[in-house]
């Protein structure tokens, strides 16, 4: 949600910024600003909308600065326009200030300052924390100690960054339970909200944790906790290059996205071996220590638990439960020392999958999370972490990482299972070799896509539909699931995931000629149920589109368009079948004229519950 970008240097900040901007649109935003110090004023340039609407007007102006900060907002506080659009200035116009996340006791801080004489012109949260910055000045030696003093007033969750003319070669950043990263360059320093918004510049970068404040200038960061005291904090590189957070040449970030998947799947495999083998340690996760699993996640990685809750149950013989992430805390899971939570997130920002995470760690719960970020907030507060090698996923709509976070828990339920003897190492050593194996089925999936086009003219059949049902069974249910999540995203078609033998309980009165049904019939235990239920939809005149394998008959005879995928176990089948239902869903949207990567009112990282 949101993005901050700042730059402190030698080169133009507005150009920077601005660009820096561009790279955080996947993040969601209504409105987008640009604050700059010029010649010893604050300048805000603020436009409701794309950012390209506060591009214009910054083309009018010929300005330069070494300093600046910028913003794209999400609504939260106040209707998106003009006016609510950051930065926000205080009264004296000389501190500009952006704001990712929700300052909940900001109702009674506006009170207070309105009654020492501060005028408010927004109706958003984070404007009382400029005037709250401007107040604490007039008891504070330098700015620092006022900026310092305001932070610890505020409730909630926060990413503050802010510059102002009293140390007009500074920006002050603080952080809590909102994603800030500093990135280092060589005589120019930058601030943001997430790594590609300055990668262009540099790959080495200091993470923020809660509770901190760091000062920012050209020649060097400094970085604080909430009593003033200096931390030293670690130098992260991260490894991906600009060309990965780059759509090259393809028309949207997501179908680009997809099209990595076979690399995505790879990367993840060879990055976590060394741990599968024995070869180094998965620090902090024994094992034995555990004798249940519980997942919480929230989206698209909710879904990918819901899979991985098969591979722990059936083959690594773990009870396991999934939860959203959002509802994990408010039913009081009896969670203790013998249960090991992991959480699931790309981002490793999602706020209701941080809280879950540090509620079970309250309750002694050891922590193992799954993700694509190094150095995001979940990969530090965890006890273990298996990454995923997925590179920057730009596009809102989750693909890669979907697939590679599948990848992932494949490998450490076949980790757990070598561990307690659950499976045989031949049997362990045989769904290995599967699994190396579908990487270059999902790129055969995806070669002959490019070739026939038989998902894309699918698509075309069906773009003008209202509805849509998706249905699966067994470990291919989540799949129906995230088929229909994504073709409501990114498509706004509502659309239905149910388990196949669910369907006659209610949703059969759905179906109908004009409603197409979505069904995944691939080769495994549960496939001649499923020809049953897609026998079913066809008695009621049901329009059938079946992602199945190209010698399975019977389906192909009933279905009105099948959708081909190459075999795989039906342990690893999700990994594959999930691709055709991503590429209908990208399809569809595109002919609809909708824009893709960024769908109305989504955000890529929800920092706020």
């Amino acid at each position: 949600m949101c993005g901050i970008v700042g730059y402190v240097g030698k080169d133009n900040a507005k150009d920077i910024v601005v660009d820096g901007l561009k790279r955080l649109e996947y993040r969601g935003y209504d409105s987008a600003g640009i604050a700059l110090i010029v010649d010893e004023k604050i300048c805000v340039y603020k436009k409701q909308g794309k950012i390209r609407n506060l591009e214009i007007e910054l083309h009018k102006l010929p300005i330069f600065s070494n300093l600046g900060i910028g913003h794209t907002r999400w609504a939260t506080h106040g209707k998106p326009d003009d006016v609510n659009a950051h930065p926000h200035v205080d009264c004296a116009e000389k501190i500009a200030l952006v704001h990712n996340g929700i300052i909940e006791n900001y109702s009674e801080l506006r009170r207070e300052l309105q009654g020492k004489g501060h005028k408010f012109t927004s109706q958003t949260d984070t404007e009382v924390v400029v005037h709250l910055i401007e107040e604490e000045l007039k008891n504070s030696s330098t700015f620092f100690e006022a900026f310092l003093k305001a932070v610890r007033r505020l409730h909630g969750s926060y990413a503050l960054a802010v510059i102002t003319l009293y140390q007009p070669d500074t920006i002050f950043v603080a952080r809590k339970d909102s994603p800030l990263v500093i990135g280092l360059g060589e005589g120019e320093n930058f601030v943001a909200s997430d790594v590609p918004a300055f990668l262009s510049y540099t790959n080495r970068v200091i993470f923020l944790d809660d509770f901190e404040v760091a000062t920012v200038k050209s020649d060097g960061v400094s970085v604080f906790n909430y009593d003033g005291e200096r931390i030293e904090k670690r130098v992260t590189v991260i490894p991906w290059s600009l060309s990965q957070a780059e759509k090259a040449g393809y028309k949207h970030f997501m179908l680009k996205e997809i099209y990595e998947q076979p690399r995505a799947i790879a990367d993840t495999i060879s990055g976590n071996l060394n741990w599968f083998h024995g070869e180094t340690e998965l620090k902090g996760i024994s094992p034995d220590s555990f004798n249940r699993i519980q997942i919480v996640a929230c989206g698209t990685s909710y879904h990918a638990g819901l899979i991985t809750k098969f591979y722990f149950e059936n083959l690594a013989g773990i009870p396991t439960e999934v939860d959203y992430a959002s509802e994990y805390r408010y039913r009081e899971p009896i969670v203790d020392g013998k249960t090991l939570v992991i959480s699931i997130t790309q981002s490793g920002e999602t706020a209701d999958t941080l809280a879950a995470m540090r509620l079970a760690k309250s309750r002694g719960a050891k922590l193992l999370t799954v993700c694509n970020v190094i150095g995001s907030t979940a990969t530090r507060e965890a006890d273990a972490v298996v990454y995923t090698y997925a590179g920057p996923e730009i596009s809102v709509a989750s693909t890669k990482a979907f697939t590679t976070q599948l990848t992932a828990l494949f490998l450490f339920a076949l980790w757990l299972s070598r561990s307690r003897k659950t499976l045989s190492e031949e049997r362990v050593e045989r769904y290995l070799k599967e699994l190396l194996e579908v990487s270059s089925k999902v790129e055969t999936l995806l070669k002959l896509e490019k070739e026939k086009a038989t998902i894309k003219n699918t698509a075309l059949e069906f773009y003008r539909s209202k509805d849509a049902l998706y249905l699966g069974r067994n470990v291919n249910y989540p799949i129906a699931l995230e088929g229909a999540l994504k073709l409501k995203e990114i498509s706004y078609i509502h659309a239905e995931g149910y388990p196949a033998g669910e369907m006659k309980h209610g949703p059969i009165a759905l179906i109908d000629e004009n409603v197409p049904v979505i069904v995944v019939a691939t080769k495994g235990k549960v496939l001649d149920k499923v020809i049953s239920n897609i026998e079913e939809v066809k008695a009621r005149k049901g329009r059938v589109i079946a992602v199945t394998n190209p010698d399975v008959k019977k389906v192909k005879e009933l279905a009105e368009y099948t959708l081909e995928v190459p075999e795989a176990d039906e342990y690893l089948s999700p990994l594959v079948n999930i691709v055709p239902l991503q590429l209908f869903a990208y399809y569809i949207a595109d002919f609809l004229g909708y824009d893709v990567d960024q769908p109305r009112n989504l955000a890529k990282s929800v920092t706020v519950e």
